[in-house]
């Protein structure tokens, strides 16, 4: 009998476990996930590792102000090493787990080619946020591909641009020469559709410097650049690559004022190691520049590194590349907000659902305020048409010791971008035999 009230008191316990585990206070908590490609390792690991920081420690920042209307932002990392290979492999292993991803950042262009044609059918968005494939701006070709805020046609003719303006008139370019060293992959040659297409238009001679992964090796091209002496050189260039391009600058006497970055080519890492030496060399920056003094960076050192949750080092918090990753993560975050709108505040979204949201992007001035984005970026609207969202951008110019902006907010010519954007799309589409979206498919 004693053994029998034993059996029964754990049944009972047992039963209470299980009753009390499918309450409502302790069901499967409400969570978001997240993938985050990453390359803490390797050549571009420099780069690579300050951004990856910023995106997790917003998410970290996200949860500890309550989650997205009470879900909680999860992640895991993956490690791409910048390889396409090892970044759809990252992608295949994380698009199905924990409910299913929300959305990816490829943080390389290589990887977000392989990934659009894979996207549509797994319904997982892809945000290429400064760069990716400067066509998918369209999003009547491109429903699942989202370059926010800039794509690299955005950056050169931007650039185009400002050297006008120092010359003082587009049609002063006329004569010019104008050298690319570029990154000898997709990444590095997208712009070049858009500088040949403004070269014609104004006259400028155009030269094309292609410098092999990872970028250690450019004494053959900075020696084409001692000889042709070009009036500018834009450098569209990736970690090791950067700062590379700059001492040969010193080394080859080649005035660093005459130099103009890619963002990707504008942050801590690209100059420091140069010092005084990179003094003066200028650089696009993705609407945001370093940003110490911005009230996210604040609120992020108060709540997350204030709390010994910082993923890297608390130094680094506010450094352009850092900033790039909590941008990034923010507009990743905002779009599942926007999301809920339309699907159910307080509810975890699909893939598909982010899609929406993301294609439905209303961030004016007091939401970005209000997120603590003051004078870091400007407003984001996208559409079923516009998948970008802004076009503007800033320079800074590096002093020797920090950077520090040197120009207005620009904005891309939509009279030359919109065509071309338009003319490959419609390639692209007609190449994989894709119809453009209708106006319900839009409402969807």
């Amino acid at each position: 009998m004693k053994f029998k009230s034993i059996a029964l008191v754990a049944s009972l316990l047992a039963a209470g476990a299980a009753s009390t585990l499918t309450t409502p206070a302790f069901a499967q908590a409400k969570e978001q996930f997240f993938p985050v490609l990453v390359y803490r390792t390797g050549a571009y690991a420099p780069n690579g590792v300050p951004f990856a920081n910023g995106y997790v420690d917003y998410l970290k920042y996200v949860n500890a102000k309550g989650g997205i209307n009470g879900v909680k932002a999860t992640f895991e990392e993956c490690e791409t090493g910048y390889a396409t290979d090892k970044g759809v492999e990252c992608y295949e292993r994380l698009k199905g787990k924990n409910g299913g991803a929300t959305v990816f950042h490829p943080l390389s262009t290589g990887i977000t080619f392989a990934l659009t044609d894979k996207a549509p059918g797994d319904k997982v968005p892809i945000i290429t946020s400064g760069y990716g494939r400067s066509e998918s701006a369209d999003g009547g070709v491109f429903k699942w591909n989202f370059p926010l805020v800039g794509t690299y046609w955005v950056a050169a003719d931007i650039l185009v641009q400002h050297v006008a303006k120092k010359e003082g008139g587009l049609d002063k370019l006329k004569g010019k020469k104008i050298a690319l060293v570029y990154h000898d992959s997709p990444y590095g040659k997208e712009p070049i559709a858009l500088l040949t297409e403004r070269s014609k238009m104004h006259g400028f001679d155009l030269s094309l410097l292609p410098v092999a992964h990872p970028g250690v090796e450019q004494k053959a091209t900075w020696l084409q650049i001692r000889q042709n002496r070009p009036d500018y050189v834009l450098l569209w260039g990736w970690g090791v690559m950067n700062s590379t391009s700059v001492k040969e600058a010193v080394a080859t006497g080649y005035p660093r004022e005459k130099m103009y970055g890619v963002w990707w080519s504008g942050a801590e890492p690209d100059v420091k190691d140069v010092g005084d030496g990179a003094k003066g060399y200028n650089a696009l920056a993705l609407q945001h520049g370093a940003e110490p003094n911005a009230k996210i960076t604040q609120d992020i050192l108060k709540e997350v590194h204030g709390k010994g949750q910082g993923t890297g080092p608390k130094d680094e918090v506010g450094t352009v590349l850092y900033m790039r990753g909590v941008s990034a993560a923010m507009l990743s975050v905002e779009g599942v907000r926007r999301a809920q709108e339309r699907f159910g505040k307080g509810k975890v979204v699909s893939g598909e659902q982010a899609r929406w949201g993301y294609e439905n992007l209303a961030l004016d001035q007091k939401k970005l305020d209000a997120l603590g984005f003051a004078g870091v970026m400007r407003p984001v609207s996208t559409s079923c048409a516009d998948h970008m969202g802004a076009a503007w951008a800033r320079l800074h110019t590096w002093d020797g010791k920090k950077w520090n902006f040197t120009s207005d907010w620009l904005q891309a010519d939509e009279s030359i971008l919109k065509p071309m954007v338009k003319q490959a799309a419609d390639k692209y589409a007609a190449e994989k035999k894709l119809t453009r979206r209708t106006p319900e498919d839009c409402q969807s």
